[in-house]
């Protein structure tokens, strides 16, 4: 393997994503091995703009492979989407002779890293840490287990309440453009309805669907709402309460529980085999790419082709959640 560099950075961005913190391990351990020397930047691109740059070493991620968020921390900076804030983080990164990027983030992340590797000479090398698994060219992002997870184990929760009591839940889960965190939460906890943004809510089938199910004397059902949907799910309760009179609502919206927590054997292992990866991509040259995973092997997409993902739920799983939910 030829090494050509000789120092390197990492970094995460956007939202915090369970697993992150084992991607940052391992992309420091990895250098280590191959004697390069790696530096944090604390605060995404607002700490590469104000150089909030740090020396890491081995211990400096011992410990820290099952802790949930980023011990880089992460925030948004303005001033990075200029010409002139690039050219801060630039004369930063040279001031600690960096000459490659590591960055873990989501779409915004790689909008930023596709800007600053096309005006300056440091290759970029990105890594999908996003809850959302909205990021086209990968079967996993770093997070989506986990808050999947965290999803399914408090609708369970949520259920035994409805249990005791006839009750529906309206429970409201993270996705502003994605619903895949609904989808695979809401199958996976037997909920009656799961409302999604990549398809258009038909409420009448909806409130059709419910009345049925009261009629049929099933009062105890659950709805999963993805935040970005065509309702929130304190709209969608005011609607069959004002619709279907006598059925007792109740809304949960889970929020940012979804972020935290210590990441699943899933998320650290992709983050594990993503962050060495990464390493091992810049020393081999294979410079401004983004790296995902699809049917278990590795798939390199340019950064400048990194795009939201868009082909949407299959049909097929929509057909699965009414067949299950009968």
């Amino acid at each position: 393997m030829a090494n050509k560099i000789s120092k390197i950075g990492v970094l995460t961005s956007g939202g915090d994503a369970p697993g992150m913190n084992a991607a940052i391990r391992a992309v420091v351990r990895t250098a280590i091995y191959y004697d390069l020397e790696v530096f944090g930047i604390m605060r995404g691109y607002a700490g590469l703009v104000e150089g909030d740059i740090f020396r890491m070493e081995s211990k400096s991620v011992a410990n820290i492979i099952q802790r949930g968020g980023t011990i880089l921390k992460t925030a948004r900076s303005k001033e990075f989407l200029t010409p002139e804030g690039r050219q801060k983080a630039y004369n930063n990164l040279k001031k600690h002779g960096i000459e490659g990027l590591v960055v873990i983030g989501g779409d915004g992340t790689f909008k930023g890293a596709r800007a600053f590797s096309s005006e300056f000479d440091i290759p970029c090398i990105g890594l999908p840490g996003t809850i959302d698994k909205d990021i086209d060219g990968t079967d996993f992002t770093i997070g989506f287990d986990t808050a999947v997870n965290t999803a399914v184990q408090s609708i369970d929760r949520l259920r035994d309440t409805a249990d005791a009591h006839d009750r529906l839940f309206v429970i409201e889960v993270m996705g502003r453009d994605s619903g895949y965190i609904a989808l695979h939460s809401g199958v996976a906890t037997g909920a009656e309805n799961i409302l999604i943004p990549e398809k258009k809510t038909n409420i009448s089938e909806v409130l059709t669907s419910l009345s049925e199910k009261q009629r049929r004397k099933k009062l105890v059902n659950i709805i999963v709402v993805a935040e970005g949907g065509d309702f929130g799910a304190v709209e969608l309760s005011k609607m069959i309460t004002e619709n279907i009179p006598g059925l007792e609502v109740r809304v949960c919206i889970l929020g940012h529980i979804q972020r935290g927590g210590a990441p699943t054997c899933m998320d650290r292992l992709i983050a594990s085999r993503l962050g060495y990866t990464a390493v091992e991509c810049l020393l081999e040259g294979r410079n401004n790419v983004f790296i995902g995973i699809r049917n278990n092997n590795l798939h390199y997409i340019p950064l400048n082709k990194v795009t939201k993902h868009e082909d949407g739920v299959s049909d097929e799983w929509l057909k699965i959640v009414k067949i299950l939910a009968s």
